[in-house]
């Protein structure tokens, strides 16, 4: 059996060799369509975790949050928040909501975001770096749409498991090693970034999340949101000890090897 693999400290994770084994399957051998969750996942335990944890943080917010969403006003014409309509539990539509990042008008070309993107304000790519703009999510968490941890919320077009028996998650497993995804996607150029995504990144990200809610426990969980806080407050080189913190957190035995050439990642949506 061969030695527990870690994914890589760097964002810039090379994509794997596919074959066919790999692009039907996670490391395991689940079917990415068919994906499995840890008993932990669905429990009850979890959900009361997710309500409790939501409703502290909208109410110690609060403040902050009406503040941040005045100064939105004041920055940009637009609307405060960002509504969007996402995949859920089970292939549920719903809408996600987050503070407004990029200018308002209707969305042109892809529904990817690089580094520099013009279509992000001043104030937006503050947000975006603290994950302030999040925030609002803890609102989807309490209606029951999302969940603390677990797989972004993806567009309809970018979903490769539609019937995922578990809520898509405010961070996660993939969320943390494509957490500088808008750098690493500068290095695509424009007119291949779609055809990428759809062929490396996506099932990548994919096999990352199904894989992590597939062994996922309480602790488990409390790392993942422990790496996504430090990785938040961190500065882009960050302390030995952080990056050690980090690593653990989303640190998978089995996972298909990652060579560590180099690559490129994709951004996210507004």
């Amino acid at each position: 059996m061969k030695a527990p693999r870690r994914l890589p400290e760097s964002p810039l994770i090379a994509l794997p060799i596919q074959t066919k084994r790999t692009r039907a399957q996670d490391a395991c051998g689940t079917p990415l369509t068919h994906a499995t969750a840890s008993p932990w996942t669905l429990s009850a335990r979890k959900r009361l975790l997710d309500i409790c944890v939501a409703l502290f943080v909208l109410v110690l917010f609060a403040l902050p949050m009406l503040v941040i969403a005045l100064c939105i006003r004041l920055a940009s014409p637009g609307p405060a928040l960002f509504r969007q309509q996402r995949i859920g539990r089970r292939g549920r539509l719903f809408i996600i909501y987050k503070f407004r990042s990029m200018t308002a008008g209707p969305s042109s070309g892809i529904g990817l975001t690089r580094h520099g993107d013009r279509r992000v304000t001043p104030l937006g790519r503050w947000l975006r770096k603290l994950k302030l703009d999040e925030l609002p999510q803890f609102y989807n968490v309490l209606r029951g749409d999302m969940s603390l941890v677990g797989p972004r919320p993806k567009l309809p077009q970018y979903t490769v498991l539609r019937n995922a028996p578990y809520r898509p998650g405010i961070t996660g497993a993939a969320t943390l090693a494509f957490r500088r995804e808008e750098e690493l996607l500068d290095r695509i150029h424009p007119a291949a970034m779609e055809n990428f995504y759809h062929r490396h990144i996506k099932p990548l990200k994919a096999r990352i999340d199904a894989r992590y809610m597939h062994r996922a426990t309480f602790w488990s969980d409390l790392r993942i949101v422990a790496a996504t806080f430090l990785a938040c407050l961190s500065m882009p080189r960050l302390p030995a000890a952080v990056r050690k913190a980090s690593r653990q957190a989303i640190t998978f035995p089995g996972l298909t090897a990652i060579e560590s050439t180099g690559s490129d990642s994709p951004g996210s949506s507004n």
